[in-house]
């Protein structure tokens, strides 16, 4: 049976799914903004989160630059100390891609490449020294070949 039929308080109710969104009481939200053409939640807050994201990650990068700059300045002003350090990811995102190392040996200076050296992102700057051993010295005091 087709049609519709007005219920006691007055109101459309619907007897069949065919009939208008305006006389319809019941029926689904959902098939209603489906038929509408609704705009996606893409269209609506994609572009402030895009945004959003990329005011974080430049945030991040200058944090992490601010971090590297105050590590390196207190370690040429004050020799030290050198914990706390930037974390070895934190120094690749803010730009730095070498670290100098000088051993304490026999004061001698080497750069090592940081995207290389085999350990996690989360490692402090500072427990690499460590394992940074020149030649020589390693040689003498018979430590192993160690690489970074």
């Amino acid at each position: 049976m087709t049609g519709t039929a007005v219920s006691a308080n007055g109101l459309w109710n619907c007897v069949d799914n065919t009939q208008s969104v305006a006389a319809c009481r019941y029926r689904p939200a959902g098939r209603i903004l489906r038929g509408m053409g609704t705009k996606s939640r893409e269209t609506i807050y994609g572009a402030s989160v895009r945004a959003s994201a990329e005011r974080a990650a430049e945030a991040r990068k200058a944090a992490d630059q601010l971090a590297c700059e105050a590590w390196n300045k207190r370690m040429l002003g004050f020799q030290g100390p050198a914990q706390p350090s930037p974390a070895l990811g934190d120094a690749l995102n803010a730009g730095y891609l070498y670290l100098e190392v000088k051993c304490l040996g026999c004061n001698t200076h080497q750069t090592v490449a940081l995207n290389i050296v085999r350990r996690p992102k989360a490692t402090p700057i500072h427990e690499l020294d460590r394992y940074m051993r020149c030649k020589d010295c390693s040689q003498v005091r018979g430590y192993p070949n160690c690489s970074p």
